[in-house]
């Protein structure tokens, strides 16, 4: 999964553009300096900017910086005033090349407090600006020199040509087709689950590792880490910076987790037909042929913010899908409860009116997103409704009976009548099943405490 990591991504949890408006109205802004305290800025004053890359994206401009991941989204006379400012032009003089392009005002000693407080100023006339530690990449060493091939036009069709031997062969041989029972091919329950585990984990990483290599080709740090979708633990990369590369390469490296798992199951497939059948080896291929094809439909599970998540943000021109149709369904689950109470409450038809009318168009969130965007997430939202809603009642009906039921036998078969063998497998399954779960609840409350915190502030 990439979390945008991808995108994040993984999650990749990819996306972290965030919208800025150019012609900010206000007084002369003033900017916190390691020198002196807070530093005014005046028409005359100069600014040098960090690094800064910059790509159009339909009728807006991404501007970011790659090395603390900071990002966001500005229309044309922003982009132009970074422009402006980072040849080296006063405030004033960047405010009169705007002026006489676009025929309007702007307020850009505003506009560089709010660089300024991004990160994407070094200094303000002589006085240095505090910079963030930037964030820590995941293997470090990796340069994208190294790694530039993953880029190559060349690996999609490799890619392509391994399915398609794949599905010939299935064609041929429908009987290597995995099914369940080719998971249970040995008949200790702890030596399935133990191997379960170590090869699920072994492809988990080498999913994200796929996300991370491909964004590092596209000059993107790029972050692995632990992470939770609803009831799902998982392993996201964070790939924020991708937003600025090509549309190929955004895919590619959104696409590349799947394409590593389709590449891994098809490979296991021309090895399974060159195998006897009813042997451990083929038992083992078997099971490993499933492993890495089980992930692939909660790829589907696009709510969750999976790699096809990513993009269909991508696609869509979205900058944010799953915030802002998060925040849609919210909005229309209050307007849907006023209703109620206004009927309940048997009002007047004019006050019920009132309740849900123009008034409450006001504050629908995606009344301020472009038309593309606003389709988009609205029908996004009914997805993640309708997905989180199944997730959760599959949860509660299925997945907790069965971990309890599991952990209750596990901890009956423990004790000197069971045998070694019985106590092994008891210990087994309370280590790797106890285990997840208790690795889900710290993940989860682990990256809830930064969310707190910035909410305390």
């Amino acid at each position: 999964m990439t979390d945008t990591a991808g995108p994040a991504a993984d999650a990749s949890e990819a996306d972290t553009t965030a919208d800025t408006e150019a012609d900010a109205v206000g007084a002369d802004a003033a900017v916190t300096t390691a020198a002196d305290g807070p530093r005014r800025i005046t028409p005359t004053t100069r600014v040098l900017l960090h690094d800064l890359a910059v790509r159009r994206d339909r009728d807006e401009w991404i501007v970011g910086r790659m090395t603390t991941r900071t990002f966001v989204a500005l229309p044309a006379a922003g982009a132009r005033a970074v422009e402006l400012l980072g040849a080296g032009l006063s405030v004033g003089r960047t405010e009169e090349s705007l002026r006489a392009e676009t025929g309007e005002e702007f307020d850009i000693a505003d506009f560089v407090g709010d660089l300024a407080a991004l990160g994407f100023v070094a200094r303000i006339g002589d006085h240095a600006v505090p910079d963030a530690e930037p964030p820590r990449a995941s293997l470090p060493w990796l340069r994208p020199r190294h790694v530039r091939l993953a880029l190559h036009p060349v690996i999609p069709l490799l890619v392509g040509a391994l399915l398609a031997a794949a599905a010939v062969v299935l064609v041929r041989r429908p009987d290597l087709l995995p099914g369940y029972r080719d998971l249970l091919w040995s008949r200790h329950g702890s030596v399935v689950l133990l191997s379960g585990a170590a090869a699920g984990w072994t492809l988990l990483l080498a999913h994200e590792l796929a996300h991370l290599v491909t964004a590092r080709a596209a000059g993107v740090p790029g972050k692995m880490r632990l992470g939770t979708r609803l009831q799902f633990l998982v392993m996201q990369t964070d790939i924020s910076g991708i937003e600025l590369a090509p549309r190929r390469h955004r895919l590619t490296a959104y696409l590349a987790g799947i394409a590593l798992n389709l590449s891994v199951a098809s490979s296991l497939v021309l090895v399974l037909a060159l195998t006897e059948t009813g042997t451990t080896a083929h038992r083992l291929l078997a099971a490993a042929l499933l492993l890495a094809l089980l992930p692939l439909p909660f790829q589907c599970m696009v709510f969750t913010r999976t790699d096809l998540y990513f993009v269909l943000q991508d696609l869509t021109g979205c900058r944010d899908l799953y915030g802002d149709g998060l925040a849609y369904a919210r909005y229309r689950a209050r307007r849907s409860v006023r209703s109620v109470r206004s009927v309940s409450s048997m009002r007047t038809v004019r006050t019920v009116r009132r309740g849900v009318g123009a008034g409450d168009r006001d504050d629908d969130p995606s009344a301020r997103l472009p038309a593309h965007e606003r389709r988009a997430v609205r029908l996004y939202s009914v997805v993640l409704v309708v997905g989180t809603a199944a997730c959760l009642t599959f949860m509660a009906a299925v997945t907790l009976p069965v971990d309890v039921a599991l952990l209750v036998r596990a901890l009956r078969g423990l004790g000197p009548g069971h045998g070694l063998a019985g106590n092994a497998d008891a210990v087994t399954v309370l280590v790797v099943l106890g285990g997840v779960n208790v690795l889900w609840l710290v993940t989860w409350w682990r990256n809830r405490r930064p969310r707190r915190s910035a909410g305390a502030t």
